[in-house]
């Protein structure tokens, strides 16, 4: 088993911690050595199971904190206090954002748009900058990795509202990565295919998605299948870890080849 975060000073910041695939990256991360200190929105009893998991099954320190991503103010104090609890961080993770109702662009609403960009890039932006500091002080380097979705390599229709917006989460994390490297932060990008987990799933589940569009979706997909949040989680800990010590303002698609 690896254990690349066992030695590392401080804690693994993971916000959306609550989802499908921020769980999976929590649990991941706890496995591999990281002690997390994780946000959620409305899934508390999720996120303290997964923080009492790491206590009990890795023997982790693990906290979680309701933050308002779209709170700059809230956001900070969240972000200095776990640096304060854990004596430091050195991994931040984006696994967070609004529900996207699938939608094409011509029925989406300037107000839904400026809604969404508050609640994915500005909430993002609200996280990178008070992590910089930390991260820039986090012995060996400190890395940033946001979860964004595949959908900015090959537009899906209907997607605009997830694509476009993410696509200015992987324009931040390319500029980090441009201006931070020179203080040893990386910072880099995994995009979500069709996953079971995550938003998918959730679109699944409203009905956004319906059988033939799923099973059109799967056509789509070179490996005829859809993935699941385990398949982002080894992503994305790899991208935090030292094995990619020397990958930085890159996007991981893991799609199926959908993007191919």
């Amino acid at each position: 088993m690896e254990r690349d975060f066992e030695n590392r000073t401080g804690a693994a910041v993971v916000v959306g911690a609550g989802g499908g695939i921020g769980a999976a990256i929590c649990r991941m991360l706890a496995e591999r050595g990281a002690d997390l200190a994780m946000t959620y929105r409305s899934s508390a009893d999720a996120t303290e199971a997964i923080a009492e998991e790491a206590r009990a099954k890795h023997g982790r320190r693990a906290r979680a904190w309701r933050v308002d991503l779209t709170d700059a103010d809230a956001v900070a104090a969240f972000v200095d206090a776990a640096a304060a609890e854990f004596g430091g961080v050195h991994t931040v993770v984006y696994a967070s954002g609004p529900h996207v109702p699938m939608l094409h662009l011509s029925r989406v609403t300037p107000a839904q748009y400026r809604e969404q960009l508050d609640g994915d890039a500005a909430a993002f932006f609200n996280l990178v900058h008070p992590s910089l500091p930390h991260l820039r002080t986090a012995p060996g380097g400190g890395s940033l990795v946001a979860v964004t979705t595949a959908a900015t390599s090959r537009f899906p229709v209907r997607d605009g509202l997830s694509s476009c917006t993410k696509g200015a989460v992987e324009a931040i994390v390319r500029g980090i990565a441009a201006e931070e490297g020179r203080f040893g932060v990386r910072a880099n990008s995994v995009g979500p295919g069709m996953l079971t987990d995550g938003m998918a799933a959730r679109l699944i589940g409203s009905g956004d998605l319906d059988e033939r569009a799923l099973d059109v979706a799967k056509r789509n997909i070179p490996l005829r299948r859809f993935g699941g949040a385990g398949d982002i989680a080894e992503a994305v800990c790899f991208l935090a870890s030292d094995r990619a010590g020397f990958i930085s303002g890159q996007k991981l698609d893991v799609d199926g080849g959908y993007g191919v």
